[in-house]
């Protein structure tokens, strides 16, 4: 156990009708309850979120035990984390600690806290990227989600350095250059990736001439395969590795479609084209069965397609489009059969049937970041309104709301998290940390 701590608590000396030594009693036996609550929050058991959007990548928390209504003026604040520095990285929690990123005076940085918000190390990630496009001078800072696995940290940064970390120590182990050794051009808005680790391997996207996708050993960083075959330059999304057909696939996201690969040897099993207005697709696919969603901004919507087996090869196939559900970068849930998240230029949250893309319901709202636990949607909209609503088709139903405090710069855009009865959002340099539970 890293660190303990002891609630704030009311003095019960000098109450009428207790004498010296019961005093000194029910005084220990709160000592002691405050002991046993700190610990048990310091070290919030079986309730972990190792790597952006979860351990599965589906993005839905598994506790249970929630609020299901916000109080007026939302949930009790517990504290705030300050002094991260630019970006939109969300949180990883695994092992007792909090891992994030962010880009301070132009270095980006690598961070853990323990689960009372201590700063416990931070460890230089690599150079950060840059633009001389005024429209996106507001989107510089750390876009990666840090990957916890057996007691290592894995960061994908800015300009494509990837760093393996010991968790306790921040402590590098092992470092590669991804966009020299796969010979990548540079990108336009920075790698955005968190990298997947599935068993002793290590799932990742130079983008480059050498490898588009490759595969390494998270041991050492060592090459096992790379894919040469994906057409396009960098996406923005994260890998899904799904098991259909026979094949462990990983899915993933160029500029100009979507992609699955064989997970074992790197073979292109298929790939859609998916092209918006600016060749920038950065939602993560959503998959079920033998079924894909994607979906972009830019005024291209979503589609949704099937994976058919033909031999040794997969042949995609479009199911439905539905152009109005275009969300841009915050994220999808599939809950139930339906699919939920916000759009975009429609400007609107959507509940649509996955498998048919009908549309359940609509609600007139921002932008939004999602996360899904306990039957609810988190949607923290990217001007700073986070909403609790029901995840169910029938009707669009909040359940509360909340500002998040004022003085950062820019949008909100890191996704937010449930683990552990607590939600965390971060925006800017500050990581605000809240109690959800009943």
């Amino acid at each position: 156990m890293r660190s303990m701590t002891t609630l704030k608590r009311r003095s019960v000396t000098g109450l009428p009708g207790i004498s010296a030594a019961s005093s000194l009693l029910t005084a220990g036996v709160f000592v002691m309850f405050s002991f046993i609550v700190g610990c048990a929050d310091q070290e919030l058991p079986g309730n972990e979120w190792p790597s952006f959007h979860g351990p599965d990548r589906t993005n839905k928390s598994p506790e249970t035990g929630l609020l299901k209504e916000w109080p007026q003026g939302g949930p009790e604040l517990l504290f705030t984390v300050s002094g991260l520095g630019e970006g939109f990285s969300s949180v990883s929690i695994a092992d007792g600690m909090i891992f994030t990123s962010g880009t301070v005076d132009k270095q980006p940085y690598v961070f853990a806290f323990d689960l009372m918000g201590k700063q416990v190390w931070k460890t230089p990630a690599g150079g950060s990227w840059s633009t001389t496009a005024s429209y996106a001078s507001s989107y510089t800072g750390a876009r990666s989600t840090p990957t916890y696995d057996e007691g290592v940290v894995y960061y994908l940064g800015e300009m494509g350095r990837l760093s393996a970390m010991d968790s306790e120590t921040g402590k590098e182990l092992w470092v590669k250059e991804l966009a020299q050794e796969f010979d990548a051009p540079p990108t336009e808005y920075g790698y955005s990736e968190s990298v997947y680790i599935d068993g002793d391997r290590l799932y990742v996207r130079p983008a480059g001439k050498k490898g588009y996708k490759v595969c390494l050993s998270k041991r050492d960083g060592s090459l096992i395969w790379a894919n040469t075959d994906i057409p396009g330059v960098e996406g923005y999304s994260s890998p899904v590795v799904h098991d259909f057909g026979g094949y462990r696939q990983v899915i993933g996201a160029s500029s100009v479609g979507f992609y699955g690969v064989d997970a074992p040897t790197g073979r292109l099993l298929w790939n859609v084209d998916f092209i918006n207005q600016h060749a920038c697709n950065i939602t993560d696919a959503v998959v079920s069965g033998g079924h894909v969603f994607v979906t972009g901004g830019y005024g291209r919507g979503s589609m949704m397609f099937s994976l058919n087996v033909s031999g040794d090869s997969i042949v995609p196939e479009k199911v439905w489009e539905f152009e109005p559900f275009d969300n841009h970068h915050g994220g999808v849930i599939l809950h139930e059969g339906n699919l939920y998240g916000s759009g975009s230029q429609s400007k609107g949250w959507f509940c649509v049937d996955f498998l048919t893309g009908e549309q359940k319901w609509k609600a007139t709202g921002e932008e939004a970041a999602i996360t899904y636990a306990d039957g609810m949607i988190y949607l923290l909209g990217q001007r700073g309104t986070m909403t609790l609503v029901k995840a169910t088709p029938e009707k669009y139903e909040a359940a509360g709301s909340f500002r998040v405090p004022e003085g950062g710069k820019g949008m909100c855009w890191a996704h937010p998290v449930v683990c552990g009865g607590r939600l965390y959002i971060r925006h800017d340099d500050r990581l605000f940390v809240y109690d959800v539970k009943p």
